[in-house]
């Protein structure tokens, strides 16, 4: 990793290892997913003292030098007039994600609704990497299938946090979606303002498309495609190869059959 983990608790190095019995390996890259409320709670209630910032030790241990972590720090006040600042406003998922942003070494993607906070060795792949669309081909998804990379969660069911079906929807021109455009006030990097437009692959409203991919995640587990442990059990993380997920999803839409699968349509009423 860019940066060097120093006086790392003895419970971050203990987590570390815990996250290599659960598939993230030295030298992974590795989008992280997370909910940390429960999982802290249950670390406090043993006696044992655990922050957030431990945590993200414990990842940065669990990586390694060649390993790159990237977090998700999704904010979606761009859809309701507020201005997006790339350094400044803070990630709506979770305080996992906010302390990654944080960081001193941590480079941020560019898109104002899904955007991500890079740590480690290949996180200049990331750096000015402003993506139209949030779920395109020149998105940090597409950078994460580049790289070979892993998806690892931890404590959260993948229902709750697998932005990444989306980007295979677009991948596919999955029917149950269509681009919309949102327009306004960006900050970048350099604190120039200016008005841009982003776009969004987002739920067909008129097929009263509601995303539901609980079934699809259900279908990895149950073919084993998943490794290390559900929420609430074991190690609480489990990962999942990027392509993997892709080359499932995928084939999903291309017959016709992600509908149950990835989403379902709401009722007329």
């Amino acid at each position: 990793m860019t940066a060097e983990v120093i006086n790392v608790t003895k419970v971050a190095e203990e987590l570390a290892l815990s996250w290599n019995q659960s598939g993230l390996n030295e030298g992974d890259t590795v989008l992280v997913h997370s909910s940390l409320s429960g999982f802290l709670k249950n670390y406090r209630e043993s006696g044992a003292k655990l922050s957030p910032s431990d945590v993200l030790d414990s990842l940065i241990l669990a990586a390694g030098s060649k390993g790159t972590l990237i977090f998700p720090t999704y904010n979606f006040g761009f859809t309701k007039g507020v201005t997006f600042d790339i350094k400044n406003t803070k990630s709506e998922t979770g305080v996992l994600t906010e302390i990654a942003r944080l960081h001193k070494d941590a480079v941020r993607t560019g898109h104002p609704l899904f955007s991500f906070a890079v740590l480690g060795h290949h996180a200049d792949k990331f750096k000015g990497l402003c993506n139209y669309s949030a779920f395109g081909i020149d998105s940090p998804f597409a950078r994460l299938m580049q790289l070979g990379g892993k998806i690892a969660a931890i404590d959260v069911a993948g229902e709750f946090c697998m932005t990444f079906y989306h980007y295979i929807e677009e991948m596919e021109n999955a029917p149950n979606r269509y681009h919309k455009i949102f327009r306004g006030n960006y900050i970048d990097e350099e604190g120039k303002e200016s008005e841009r437009e982003f776009n969004l692959f987002a739920r067909n409203l008129e097929m009263k498309v509601e995303t539901d991919v609980k079934p699809m995640e259900e279908y990895l587990w149950a073919h084993g495609l998943y490794k290390g442990d559900r929420p609430g059990t074991g190690t609480r993380m489990h990962t999942i190869d990027a392509m993997t997920v892709y080359r499932e999803a995928a084939k999903l839409i291309r017959e016709g059959r992600s509908e149950g699968m990835l989403y379902r349509r709401g009722s007329e009423n």
